[in-house]
């Protein structure tokens, strides 16, 4: 099993909107870094860390697992999407999302208490210069994490 985090702007798709919906597909991702983790690396049930961004307060908001293979994001052939691409064609698409499945909504871990976690220190979202929407997380720090969301 993997690991990831995927950063979303609440006012787009926030952890509420997915546990109302239950599933919901990761469109939107136009970075081919993010593209490829989903495309070559994300398997059935790996789990997922739901992280709000772009928000006054940045941080994890719930757990959610990948219930799909990647497949075309269909919002690259819309020209009324703000994720259209002209360049795209149906039958060479470039850009490819997985579907997610909400597994539990949590309190708020902050980026600020993030950033104050030891077991977190070596955490891809936490590095200067990131700007990826989906990053790999290890076992180490899914676990730290867990423990952190669940602390009394």
């Amino acid at each position: 099993m993997n690991y990831w985090l995927m950063k979303s702007e609440p006012d787009e798709a926030s952890i509420l909107d997915l546990e109302r919906a239950g599933t919901l597909p990761w469109t939107g991702v136009r970075n081919y870094q993010a593209r490829n983790f989903m495309r070559d690396a994300m398997r059935l049930g790996d789990g997922v860390l739901f992280y709000h961004s772009s928000c006054a307060e940045p941080g994890i908001a719930g757990l959610a697992e990948v219930c799909s293979a990647a497949y075309p994001d269909a919002t690259q052939f819309d020209p009324a999407s703000p994720y259209f691409d002209p360049k795209s064609k149906p039958e060479a698409p470039r850009w490819l999302h997985v579907d997610v499945r909400w597994r539990e909504t949590t309190r708020l871990l902050p980026l600020k208490e993030m950033r104050e976690t030891p077991e977190l220190a070596s955490m891809q979202v936490l590095q200067r210069g990131n700007r990826l929407s989906i990053t790999p997380v290890t076992p180490a720090e899914w676990q730290a994490v867990l423990k952190r969301l669940h602390a009394a």
